[in-house]
């Protein structure tokens, strides 16, 4: 079934593309008509999408993703534009960080969580401006998480790198507007990552879903649909937002407080 969000033409840029949320939003790109250029820290990851999708007749491609410093991420960007002649859709997917409480957080932690999650957006984003400037379009997208607005034990420092970047967006969205450039987060919930964690057991999938009010573990799907969207044309009145997409988790009234859980 053909998409009702036609990104034919289009050529998208997803960081962390490999697996889980990134795969998923890869794909629905992809189906919807762009070709999807998938940089992932695991190139053989990538390479495995890219097959896969290619044997479905969509248009995916591989990217280096191994230098997270402003020259790297620049010259990856700078790569994909001149491969394809343009930039159209911009996704840092790319994201997490090694969990420590406050005492035991030190540089090396911070440094993670900050250049993955902050400053590799804010690089890419700053690499991607030109191109999509001088197209006067482009869609600047970031996944961000609840824990931006939900603390939770041993993540501090991450929740502070996504309030971070969700700031940066509005900032951005403000100033690329009348580019015809938008720029928006998606903050996911508790997504299923199967394999992934002691949250991905069985038991604490069922505990931690009694507590959202959709009764259900969000999916990759659940978040890439909703890139999707603001990446479609459909979306061109939209930015500097962050839409969560989380089953209804932080809203006030869930009492979720009581299952705040380490990572």
């Amino acid at each position: 079934m053909a998409s009702p969000f036609d990104l034919t033409e289009r050529v998208a840029l997803v960081t962390g593309g490999g697996r889980g949320i990134g795969a998923a939003i890869v794909t629905r790109l992809a189906e919807a008509g762009a070709h999807v250029v998938i940089a992932n820290r695991s190139r053989n990851v990538a390479e495995s999408l890219a097959a896969d999708l290619g044997g479905r007749h969509l248009a995916a491609s591989v990217a280096g993703f191994d230098k997270l410093d402003r020259g790297g991420l620049h010259e990856l960007v700078s790569d994909v534009a001149g491969r394809f002649g343009r930039l159209d859709i911009l996704v840092h997917n790319a994201g997490g960080c090694p969990w420590a409480g406050i005492e035991e957080l030190d540089e090396d932690k911070l440094d993670q969580a900050m250049s993955i999650n902050l400053t590799a957006a804010i690089w890419l984003i700053q690499a991607a401006v030109p191109f999509m400037r001088m197209q006067q379009y482009g869609r600047m997208l970031v996944t961000s998480s609840i824990s931006a607005r939900l603390a939770m034990g041993g993540g501090a420092h991450y929740s502070a790198a996504k309030a971070a970047i969700n700031a940066f967006i509005r900032g951005t969205a403000f100033e690329l507007a009348r580019d015809g450039i938008t720029a928006n987060a998606v903050e996911p919930g508790f997504i299923a990552k199967p394999g992934r964690g002691t949250f991905s057991t069985p038991e604490n999938l069922s505990r931690v879903a009694r507590h959202i009010p959709m009764g259900r573990i969000g999916t990759a799907d659940d978040v890439a649909y909703a890139m999707l969207y603001l990446a479609s044309e459909q979306a061109r009145y939209v930015t500097g937002q962050t839409i969560v997409v989380d089953g209804g988790a932080t809203l006030p009234e869930t009492g979720f407080a009581a299952e705040r859980q380490w990572g």
